[in-house]
């Protein structure tokens, strides 16, 4: 018996229902109709600014910068609340999520320095961090293959290369990029050598970076990013040299569990919506409500959401523990993005026709949804992670 795994006990936390009540008013002020005016304009001006203004006038998007920062200093349970309600309420977290779990890598890992100068600003919305440089066209979800390189140089850092799906690039002040400084073919383990940088984009856009925006089919406002030959003060790099990778490591646990709060949110705006369709649809003289074609993949949804909330709230709460939570923070990830998938299948069904009209705001939450089953990680990672991390399986790539 001494073999076998120990359990583990953990108070699920505060459900924040004031917060729910207050971001519920705050996103009444931007119906389904103000998010598809934004699908209609350029790619350049479809940013929600009105609604990103919002929040941090009301300091939600502060919500985990400590209080001796000018932040809440709630814990990550507290974002995921926020976030969820954003997209149960029919709006779009995304847009400004990258803040809550990008500034958690100054934050542990910066300096006293760093955090004083950057953390205050970013809470009170003096400055803007959310954009987030990982992604690079040759090396997709094999971060340890980026070619981005940062070399050292008398006045700071020369980074060259190109990011990809870089998200609010445009719309950023700040951008926490990865790059290598060492090598890949001079280290010992491909994730050495990695480098973390807070970047401030204001200055880079006039020394060598440029930002292209990229046409897709949801409106996240995603960009393509090069860097030629853009200084960069030492004083950019977060933490020691080197070292990035596990940086970043640390702080996907936290997203994993902000963005799969935001699964959570959208499949219950599917889930009111279609039941809501449900009751008042009249076809045959009856509701379309009282069919079991209607009713059980609606009820089905509902369970599997239920149960992928549970994960979430576990993954939050041992990540607030200090416990390790890579494989919960990834099957929360995982469950709650086909939990919302499955709920957008119902929800798009139920509604049937009108479910392509935009007016009805289902075709856009829908491929919100689908979007969660691709990004920010393929579920096939997520399930190799679970198969030689959990399983003991040995390891595919």
């Amino acid at each position: 018996m001494s073999d076998m795994p120990q359990e583990i006990h953990v108070d699920l936390g505060n459900d924040y229902a004031e917060i729910r009540d207050q971001v519920s008013k705050l996103c009444e002020n931007f119906p389904g109709e103000y998010w598809r005016d934004l699908e209609k304009q350029p790619v350049e001006g479809s940013y929600p600014t009105e609604f990103i203004n919002a929040l941090t006038e009301a300091g939600y998007l502060a919500a985990l910068i400590p209080e001796e920062y000018g932040g809440a200093g709630l814990p990550l349970r507290g974002g995921a609340v926020i976030l969820e309600t954003i997209n149960a309420m029919g709006g779009v977290a995304s847009a400004g999520h990258a803040q809550m779990y990008t500034m958690g890598t100054i934050l542990r890992h910066g300096t006293p320095e760093q955090k004083q100068k950057y953390l205050p600003g970013i809470a009170s919305g003096e400055l803007r961090l959310q954009a987030f440089g990982v992604t690079e066209p040759t090396s997709g979800s094999d971060t340890t293959q980026i070619k981005t390189r940062a070399e050292r140089s008398n006045d700071g850092y020369v980074i060259n290369g190109q990011k990809v799906w870089t998200s609010r690039a445009l719309h950023s002040d700040l951008m926490l990029l990865i790059a290598r400084t060492t090598p890949l073919d001079q280290v010992e383990k491909r994730h050495h050598g990695i480098s973390t940088f807070l970047i401030d984009l204001r200055e880079a856009k006039q020394n060598g970076c440029t930002i292209n925006p990229i046409e897709a089919m949801i409106n996240h406002n995603t960009c393509e990013v090069f860097f030629d030959n853009v200084l960069v003060p030492a004083d950019a790099l977060i933490g020691e040299e080197g070292k990035g990778f596990r940086y970043i490591l640390d702080g996907m646990n936290a997203e994993r569990c902000l963005t799969a709060s935001e699964g959570i949110g959208n499949g219950r705006y599917f889930l009111r919506r279609a039941s809501e369709y449900a009751r008042e649809r009249e076809v045959f003289g009856r509701p379309i409500g009282k069919n079991q074609g209607i009713q059980f993949p609606l009820a089905q949804a509902h369970a599997e959401l239920e149960a992928a909330d549970l994960m979430v709230r576990k993954a939050t709460a041992m990540f607030e523990a200090g416990l390790p939570c890579g494989a919960e923070a990834n099957m929360a990830r995982l469950l709650s993005a086909e939990a919302a998938w499955k709920a957008a299948e119902a929800c798009f069904t139920t509604f049937g026709g009108f479910a392509f009209a935009s007016e009805y705001d289902i075709e856009r939450k829908w491929r919100d949804a689908r979007l969660g089953r691709i990004a920010p990680i393929s579920p096939n990672l997520i399930l190799s992670f679970i198969a030689q991390h959990v399983l003991g399986l040995p390891k595919s790539y």
